[in-house]
């Protein structure tokens, strides 16, 4: 509020004085007259909107900005949890160059980690965990066509017993591909087989039973797998959804040893924040993203530019629509060839 006196000799002037400055939606606080008894003198305040929005930034801590703005309305049309979205806001108000679609990706880069899966060889094998029906087992095939297809010695292991056709639904794809495919049963046969299987082979990819996030006995299965061979999880989870779910979900995961998220059905999803929320339930790294359902090229790798370009496409023509899918805005911005590696 700003406040300030004006002396004239008549009230009439005075009030003409407060009108010319402060405009018509100045207060007067007081009105006397002068010491020296000629004239009168008026105090008037103003209310100041930026003042208030300073008082409202230290309280809240926010400190708005064209780009964190538009961020932050991006990130509320993913669904982002308040919580999430308000860290990546703040992260991103430091940022004033560049474009929004920028100060989202690093936001994203302060805030997350990246971590695609390696296409050359890896000291430990791969074990693709996760909830029923995220695609799991068309995953671990998609990950060993890559492989193969780069020219890499590939196994895949399938400890998923459970589920009817699992097996054979991976053994046909592994038939094609001409990789050598081993069933087991429980951790210990696990053990063995990733021993042999790491033997001669540069990767070795490990499809696994759908589990229950929210079960003891589930969890303590699938840690059970994890130490008996020593495996790196990794969780694999369909984008979309409740992201309160997925919180939970990627907690669970990630207490029982996951260490990355690898997202599935983006060629079927508009809104993304149900996998930030699993990711940072997590704390999890963000791997591949799987965009279609084609097992020789469903995969790409993300980084934080290609995810904020997802969550926030940089041409205003490109902007979310109701009708597209995070795919669709994947190939309209040109990511698909970037981080296709």
């Amino acid at each position: 509020m700003r406040l300030k006196s004006y002396n004239a000799p008549t009230m009439a002037e005075a009030m003409r004085l407060v009108r010319e400055e402060l405009g018509e939606d100045a207060i007067i606080v007081s009105t006397q007259r002068s010491s020296d008894g000629q004239g009168v003198r008026i105090t008037a305040a103003l209310d100041d909107p930026s003042e208030d929005e300073a008082v409202d930034r230290a309280l809240t801590g926010r400190n708005a900005t064209p780009f964190s703005d538009k961020v932050r309305e991006a990130l509320t049309y993913h669904g982002t949890p308040a919580r999430l979205m308000e860290k990546l806001v703040t992260a991103a108000q430091a940022v004033e160059v560049g474009s929004p679609t920028m100060a989202c990706a690093a936001a994203l880069e302060d805030y997350f980690d990246f971590a695609p899966l390696p296409e050359r060889k890896a000291p430990r094998p791969f074990m693709l965990v996760g909830p029923p029906g995220t695609g799991k087992t068309i995953t671990t095939a998609k990950l060993a066509a890559r492989a193969r297809l780069a020219g890499r010695p590939v196994g895949v292991i399938t400890a998923d017993t459970i589920r009817a056709g699992a097996i054979e639904q991976l053994a046909a794809f592994t038939s094609i591909l001409e990789v050598d495919l081993r069933q087991v049963r429980g951790p210990d046969a696990l053990g063995h087989a990733v021993k042999d299987m790491m033997a001669v082979n540069d990767l070795v990819f490990i499809d696994s039973p759908g589990l229950n996030p929210f079960s003891h006995h589930d969890m303590d299965y699938l840690k059970g797998l994890v130490n008996a061979a020593d495996v790196e999880p990794i969780l694999v989870l369909a984008a979309g959804g409740d992201a309160g779910e997925a919180a939970d979900i990627g907690e669970a995961f990630g207490t029982a040893g996951a260490t990355r998220l690898l997202a599935t059905r983006l060629d079927m999803t508009r809104r993304l924040g149900a996998i930030l929320s699993a990711a940072d339930g997590g704390q999890l790294m963000f791997s591949e993203v799987s965009l279609n359902p084609h097992v020789a090229t469903g995969l790409c790798a993300i980084n934080p530019v290609s995810m904020a370009r997802l969550i926030l496409p940089p041409e205003e023509d490109l902007q979310p629509k109701p009708e597209q899918t995070t795919a669709q805005i994947l190939r309209a911005t040109g990511i698909r060839s970037e981080v296709k590696r």
